[in-house]
């Protein structure tokens, strides 16, 4: 008898944890170029639905999409941080996708009314914040990379702060 075992019988083995992808440069949790595609097919249902989401709501789900495209070229430089990716990905497979349904799948008539479009706008307004701080965080992290590139130079360089003068 195994003193800690999962649950179920003794024999019974946990189930493996799922193991993260990783694309053609290593990087883990995602090939960019599919999580780029699935970005193409969210403008086009963006773009399909167009005449039955408010303006408003158009224009924020491209901003949108456009803010997680400009995430994901960054890692044309240095590979994404994993919470990047993930957010990028479930923003595109799945936030925005069932944010737009679920509004869609009003009726007609409950669309025309004023209280779902704020909902909609708002939870737009909710995702776009979340991509922008992730986008900035990236940003800062190329910042970051480069001032200690400039650290290490300036060290390496110079002279050793044990010289004496």
């Amino acid at each position: 008898m195994r003193w800690l075992r999962w649950w179920g019988d003794d024999d019974e083995a946990p189930p493996p944890a799922a193991a993260p992808t990783a694309d053609s440069s290593g990087d883990p949790v995602g090939d960019t170029t599919q999580i780029l595609k699935r970005i193409t097919d969210a403008e086009h249902f963006v773009n399909q639905q167009a005449a039955r989401l408010p303006a408003a709501a158009v224009v924020r789900s491209r901003w949108l999409t456009d803010t997680l495209r400009e995430i994901l070229d960054t890692s044309a430089t240095r590979p994404l941080d994993i919470h990047a990716v993930l957010l990028v990905r479930n923003t595109v497979e799945d936030f925005l996708p069932t944010t737009l349904r679920s509004y869609l799948t009003l009726e007609a008539s409950m669309r025309d009314r004023p209280a779902p479009v704020p909902e909609l706008l708002a939870q737009l307004d909710l995702l776009q914040e979340a991509t922008s701080n992730i986008l900035v965080a990236v940003r800062a992290q190329d910042r970051d990379a480069l001032t200690t590139q400039g650290n290490f130079l300036r060290t390496k360089f110079s002279g050793s702060d044990l010289d004496l003068p």
